[in-house]
């Protein structure tokens, strides 16, 4: 007969609402997937009776993350990626729960048929539990509620061109009839936050393509500015909806984001890895894998940006893994202007945010708190998901805060593979992570070795 139960006991756990690890021991009840106990003390020996014990010492404990911004191109575009390669990317990096985006998959999750057919696609193939935001684009207003009923998490949209003819941005009068049919619903809006003016708009084709200042220029700050002063106009208006900026570069938008929290608005934001851990400054040209939508800006910006995830205007960071073949990163010209904006990153957030961390006196209580507890809130999730507590999904991992490594190509379990973070040397190391108690990867079996993917669809 096969164990009823996990127990794991560590010296260093983290549990919720602490800024550092203590001694605990948890217990998970394998056949409903939950934490049934948790006892703030470490255990010597196994409990014995039908259990599997892990001791993992000094290493430490943590809840699953939960990566609310992921592409995963299925079906339609799967040599970009695709949920057996994006999931096992994600539970290598601690990752138990992503929240997969209405595009670029063709179709994109704007109607409830389309829903259904990135369901039946991801059947059996999910390593990692996988939630769904639908998308709000011109004249499917009508499509909305039925979405909401069958379980998506918010709605997707763009105020700039997203990049894919199957997914059109939307104006302010589309907004009107899409933010008055989602106002009475339990859900989210979510903007890509780029809006180009006259005065924004200006030609780069005398400039260098392969620059990076190039296609900086090209995306200033005052689109996102543009933005987010049209959405918390909006908001004014409809105000019982929250809406959620996705994505958040533009240091130049925090004082909007402030104001319209003062004024009491429902209003979210998110930023991502590498706005936090990479810098315009130190960006060489010709390397389109630095290109994404916004792009990575200054030093100054990075800065500002850390210092508004710390008090709060921020709410939590995403990976915003948004994948393509190579073709389309145009690596032999190094064309930044016309490659595709994307940055491949599933798996390395916590590393990254742990060794950026470091220099900036943040507990490792707090990144849990971004990129898991905030993220299951914002994707409605936080009934099971996001923390170490009875109740909660048995979704955890033991990590090695200590372990180095240099980033290279055998680290990339998504499927294109490359990525900005290539050759940084980074800190803290996934040794095993649990979906509802159960194993998911083990990187001492060469990560999957006699395992079969076990994620649910949320």
């Amino acid at each position: 007969m096969s164990n009823q139960y996990l127990v794991v006991t560590s010296r260093n756990v983290l549990l919720p609402g602490s800024d550092q690890p203590q001694p605990a021991t948890i217990t998970v009840n394998l056949g409903t997937g939950r934490i049934t106990d948790i006892q703030t003390v470490y255990a010597e020996r196994s409990p014995g009776g039908e259990t599997t014990f892990i001791d993992a010492g000094e290493q430490f404990v943590l809840p699953g993350l939960v990566d609310a911004h992921v592409h995963l191109n299925e079906p339609g575009r799967t040599d970009w990626e695709g949920f057996w390669t994006g999931t096992r990317a994600a539970v290598a990096g601690g990752i138990t729960t992503v929240v997969d985006m209405p595009l670029n998959s063709i179709p994109p999750t704007t109607t409830l048929q389309n829903l259904e057919i990135k369901r039946q696609t991801a059947q059996g193939q999910c390593w990692a539990d996988v939630g769904f935001w639908g998308g709000v684009i011109p004249g499917n207003q009508a499509d909305l509620k039925p979405l909401v009923a069958a379980g998506v998490k918010g709605f997707k949209c763009f105020l700039i061109e997203s990049g894919v003819e199957e997914f059109p941005c939307v104006s302010e009068h589309d907004l009107h009839a899409h933010m008055q049919e989602l106002q009475d619903q339990s859900t989210v809006l979510l903007f890509h936050a780029e809006l180009e003016s006259d005065s924004s708009v200006h030609t780069h084709e005398e400039h260098d393509p392969t620059a990076y200042q190039t296609f900086l220029s090209s995306r200033p700050q005052e689109l996102e500015v543009n933005a987010i002063s049209l959405i918390t106009l909006l908001q004014e208006k409809y105000n019982s909806l929250r809406c959620h900026i996705v994505h958040l570069s533009a240091s130049s938008a925090l004082p909007i984001i402030r104001a319209a929290r003062s004024r009491g608005l429902n209003l979210t934001v998110e930023t991502c890895f590498h706005y936090l851990c990479l810098s315009a400054d130190s960006i060489p040209n010709g390397h389109p894998e630095f290109k994404c939508c916004p792009p990575i800006r200054s030093e100054s910006n990075r800065d500002a940006l850390w210092e508004a995830l710390i008090d709060g205007t921020i709410d939590c960071v995403v990976s915003d893994h948004s994948p393509c073949v190579a073709e389309l990163k145009k690596f032999e010209e190094g064309n930044i202007m016309i490659a595709w904006g994307g940055i491949n990153s599933l798996g390395f957030g916590l590393s990254l945010l742990w060794t950026e961390s470091r220099r900036r006196g943040v507990s490792l209580g707090q990144i849990i708190r971004w990129t898991s507890e905030k993220t299951a809130k914002h994707a409605g999730l936080s009934s099971s998901k996001g923390q170490l507590s009875v109740g909660h999904d048995g979704d955890l991992v033991i990590w090695d805060p200590a372990a180095e490594f240099k980033v290279s190509k055998e680290h990339f379990h998504f499927k294109n593979k490359f990525s900005a973070y290539e050759g940084m040397i980074l800190n803290g190391v996934v040794q095993q992570t649990f979906l509802r108690g159960r194993v998911a990867y083990d990187r001492s079996h060469n990560g999957f070795e006699g395992l079969t993917p076990i994620g649910k669809l949320l």
